[in-house]
Parts: C-alpha cells; sequence; structure tokens
C-alpha cells in the first residue's frame, strides 16, 4: 500500500469518476486506474463498484476514514517540515556550560530573541559530557562545552571553537597559597579542593592533570554552581581550580583571591557543537553564526588583554588537524 493509491482512492471517492479523479490527481486516467487495481490487489477486496459512476463498495467504506487520516496525518507531516526549513519552528534548546550561561551566552540571547521573537528560547545549564549526550539523543539543538574529542569525532558533529582560557586557583583572602603570586602543581597537592561534579569536563581535565604530574587531587567536595564554589571557598581553607571566565569578577571580592598555576599551565577549549542536519534549520543555523561572532569577538579583545590564551594554540592546531573539516573559528 503506497500513499499515492490512497490519495487516488480518495479522489475517486469525492468525484465519483476515474477520468475526474485523474485530472484532481494530474494523472492519466489509466495510471488512477493501476493504482486502484494494485490498492484492491493489495487488501483482497473490490472498493468500487464498475458503472456510469465509480461507487464504493462495503469495503471502501470501511477503507475510507483510515485513508483520509492517513493521507492528512502526510499532510501535517509536509507542512511541519516546511515550516521547519522556513524557520517557523516553535522552539531552539540549548544546553551549555555554567559559565558560559552565565558569562558568555546572555548578549546572544538577547540578540537572537530580538531576530527570532516567535521562536521560544530554552537554555539549560549542564555539564559538557551531559550537554552532548543530550545532543546526540536530539534531544538539544546546540551544546556550549568544554571541548571532548571523543564525544565529538562523528561526521555529523559540527564544532566551532569559540575561545580558549586558562584555569586558575580561587581561594580565600586570608589562605596560605595567597601569599604567593603563582602557585605550583605541588603546592596544590597539599590542600583539600572542591570540584565539579562528575560529568563536568572541568572535573575531568583537572584529574588528568594531577595524573600527568603524578600528584593526587584531594577531592572533599563535589559541587555544580559557581555561587556555591565562592560560597564554600569563601568560609574557608579549601581552594578549586576554575576557569577565568568565572574568576573574572573576584577581584571586586574582598574575602577571595585567584592565583595562577606555573607551568605547565592548563587551559581548556569551549566550543558550540551541533549537527549538519539541523543547521539546516534557518534558526539554529543564526544561532550558531551569532555566537561565534559575538563570542569570539568579545573573547578576542579579552586575549589581547592578556585575560585569555590565543585560541590558536598548539592544542587548537593538534584539532584542527585532526578534524580540519569540522572545526572551525
Amino acid at each position: 500500500m503506497r500513499l499515492e493509491q490512497l490519495q487516488a482512492f480518495l479522489a475517486v471517492v469525492e468525484t465519483g469518476s476515474f477520468q475526474q479523479a485523474s485530472q484532481k490527481c494530474d494523472v492519466n486516467q489509466s495510471t488512477v486506474s493501476r493504482q486502484i487495481q494494485s490498492l484492491e490487489a493489495s487488501l483482497g477486496i473490490q472498493l468500487f463498484h464498475r458503472g456510469a459512476s465509480a461507487k464504493v463498495t462495503i469495503g471502501g467504506e470501511r477503507l475510507l476514514p483510515h485513508a483520509r487520516k492517513i493521507c492528512q496525518e502526510w499532510k501535517n507531516v509536509e507542512q511541519e517540515l516546511n515550516d521547519l526549513q522556513a524557520g517557523k519552528q516553535t522552539e531552539l534548546c540549548v544546553a551549555a556550560i555554567p559559565s558560559a550561561c552565565a558569562y558568555q551566552l546572555p548578549p546572544v540571547l538577547q540578540s537572537f530573541a530580538k531576530t527570532y521573537p516567535n521562536v521560544q528560547l530554552r537554555v539549560t545549564t549542564l555539564g559538557s559530557d551531559r550537554a552532548l549526550k543530550v545532543l546526540k539523543d536530539g534531544l538539544i539543538d546546540l551544546a556550549v562545552v568544554m571541548n571532548n574529542p571523543f564525544l565529538t569525532s562523528s561526521s555529523e558533529m559540527v564544532v566551532d571553537l569559540l575561545y580558549e582560557e586558562s584555569i586558575q586557583v580561587l581561594m580565600a583572602a586570608d589562605h596560605p597559597l595567597s601569599c604567593h603570586q603563582q602557585v605550583t602543581w605541588k603546592d596544590l597537592d597539599r590542600h583539600d579542593q572542591v570540584v565539579f561534579k562528575d560529568g563536568y569536563g572541568l572535573q575531568r581535565l583537572v584529574q588528568e592533570q594531577f595524573n600527568r604530574q603524578g600528584l593526587h587531587l584531594n577531592a572533599v567536595l563535589e559541587l555544580n554552581s559557581l555561587d556555591a564554589f565562592r560560597g564554600v571557598i569563601r568560609q574557608g581553607d579549601l581552594i578549586a581550580l576554575l576557569p577565568a571566565t568565572a574568576l573574572k569578577d573576584v577581584s571586586n571580592d574582598p574575602s577571595l583571591a585567584v592565583r595562577e598555576i606555573v607551568a605547565p599551565t592548563l587551559t581548556r577549549q569551549i566550543v558550540l557543537v551541533t549537527t549538519g542536519d539541523r543547521l539546516q534549520i534557518p534558526p539554529i543555523y543564526h544561532f550558531r553564526k551569532l555566537t561565534c561572532e559575538l563570542i569570539q569577538s568579545k573573547n578576542r579583545i579579552l586575549s589581547e588583554q592578556g585575560f585569555y590564551t590565543s585560541p590558536r594554540s598548539a592544542l587548537s592546531n593538534q584539532l584542527l588537524a585532526a578534524n580540519p573539516q569540522r572545526m572551525t573559528h
């Protein structure tokens, strides 16, 4: 059973004539006759009484409401897909890491809302690994996350490097390490730390660096909120390794201090990830373009001021060499 057979069936029912049905379907009469015959053969029952006019049999009467429903559903599907391609989708879903939600995305979201006022923006704060999983599952349209080549290497993924930033140490202003302008990895090894919960890319990045140094990460508390990190650090002897983005306004808080790490320094790349098929949808394409333009431009300025590392570091060059067709700047 094929859709065009059901459409021919409905046309004959509505016109009472194979000839008029052929005009309605924009095919010749013999084509309509073959479609009805094939449909009858497939169902094993006669659908029309052939005479001066085509009248529906009892079998045709039973088929009629179902045929109408199927054809209407197909029209609905066509309309939805046409609307999607025309940018008439009702919502756009984004998942982003906490620092991006707090400091990078707000101007993007405001600009997008002005361009697409009828598209409901839904933004969720998630860890990088979780955000990439829900993207693969089709639950969101785009993700702003810490780059993880192991999760973004599939051919359908499109990855844009937004910026690269250093990882710094947050501590209370009166912490013993605050007397140093820079701290070493061995210094960090001697102090208890607050870390992001499992599933956040930063937690994995920090743990891997400690492993490379042959040191132990003394993680005594897991959190998933930047505000919670500050509150806990402010009240005690714990320290935390956090991205520069999340620490840029700490200088305004006299109860906290931030220190750089002596080489080997640690950085992370923040990327925008979506899939190639989604970029065919105008609002998603525009959101990606807008995000890249606004965030990359903003962070180029901050990089020149020494706040971020250069986006074309050795690490990003390695990623580009491995995935030249998927990672863009």
